[in-house]
């Protein structure tokens, strides 16, 4: 079964996605990818972070683990620190060079959390999680869903 990992970052109430355009159908997601074999899930959240958006995460404590079902598995979910920044794909990572075929497109950016829930969002249940999260607060033990 796959595993992989995501990262909810908030800097003034802001949420870090990555907005995706694949192959028309645009959503938002968080950044993330697949755990590689022999890698902890906290060197795969990193690694991905920063391949993905450039942004330097610390702390991360896994808050919600998702199963997702095929082809996503299960995705353990962390809330990160962050110091903020412009995120940007990392010139030759995979999604950059996805991005450059122009078909199926990564963006890493800022949304408000008061605009998220009426974004598209993969998935809708992490989505409405997130949101209840923000408001009262955050799960001592991972949530699983």
């Amino acid at each position: 079964m796959r595993r992989a990992v995501r990262a909810i970052v908030i800097n003034d109430d802001k949420l870090l996605v990555m907005h995706r355009n694949k192959f028309g159908k645009e959503y938002d997601t968080l950044p993330g990818g697949n755990i590689e074999l022999g890698e902890t899930p906290q060197q795969a959240l990193e690694r991905e972070v920063g391949e993905e958006t450039q942004l330097d995460i610390s702390n991360p404590r896994m808050v919600f683990v998702e199963h997702a079902g095929v082809p996503y598995g299960d995705q353990l979910i962390f809330l990160c620190d962050s110091k903020g920044g412009e995120p940007a794909l990392r010139p030759g990572s995979e999604e950059d060079h996805i991005n450059q075929m122009g078909k199926n497109l990564y963006k890493p950016d800022w949304v408000k959390i008061s605009d998220l829930e009426n974004l598209p969002f993969l998935s809708e249940k992490l989505k409405q999680h997130i949101l209840e999260a923000v408001k009262s607060g955050w799960p001592q033990a991972p949530l699983e869903f």
